[in-house]
């Protein structure tokens, strides 16, 4: 298969890429962020294509997609007056606290990935390897140290995907009782560090 992958999506792209994300994401976040129809509503709402990296065949047709996260944005970045607007304003509180469990701070020099998802028929076919590539790629171009992302312990195939490309574990930290909510029980951070010229 021919993959090509380049930065951003269209506005006419958008809706594809919130029902790709809520594909990949749904078994973690549809407790909080469900029913479907709202999950993908909100996030297709907050989905920025600046902080996107996406695999498309030689058609043109998206295949996947990888966000990332630095300090000056990230693909994901609702907003609590986001979630209102989907959710009401009391379900949009309640789940902005519930997501904040999983949030993340950049730091000064690092690519944090902030996901990375196929379409299910263009899995096998390395796509996946192709957006990790090109997150390593823009992380060199764009002058950071490292790449970091987080992997969870009920997707095994991912992690071996990473630890394949170089990636290493670097810290572990348990949900508690968060996992009945988010469906997992430990997220493990991975580290790549970007080579020095």
């Amino acid at each position: 298969m021919t993959v090509s992958v380049s930065r951003g999506f269209s506005e006419a792209e958008r809706g594809l890429a919130a029902h790709l994300f809520w594909q990949a994401f749904s078994g973690k976040l549809n407790k909080v962020m469900g029913p479907e129809e709202r999950g993908i509503a909100f996030f297709e709402r907050v989905l920025n294509p600046d902080y996107a990296l996406v695999a498309r065949d030689k058609d043109g047709q998206m295949l996947g997609l990888a966000g990332f996260k630095t300090s000056s944005g990230g693909l994901t970045e609702g907003s609590i007056t986001d979630l209102a607007q989907v959710y009401g304003w009391l379900g949009g509180t309640w789940r902005g606290l519930i997501l904040s469990v999983l949030e993340r701070k950049t730091q000064p020099s690092v690519f944090q990935m902030d996901g990375i998802f196929v379409a299910a028929e263009a899995r096998g076919q390395g796509v996946g390897t192709k957006l990790l590539s090109a997150i390593k790629a823009e992380a060199l171009r764009t002058g950071m140290t490292e790449v970091q992302l987080d992997v969870i312990d009920t997707n095994p195939r991912a992690r071996e995907l990473y630890a394949r490309e170089g990636f290493r574990v670097v810290g572990q930290e348990e949900t508690g009782p968060f996992r009945h909510l988010f469906g997992f029980s430990i997220s493990t951070r991975m580290s790549w560090p970007v080579p020095k010229d």
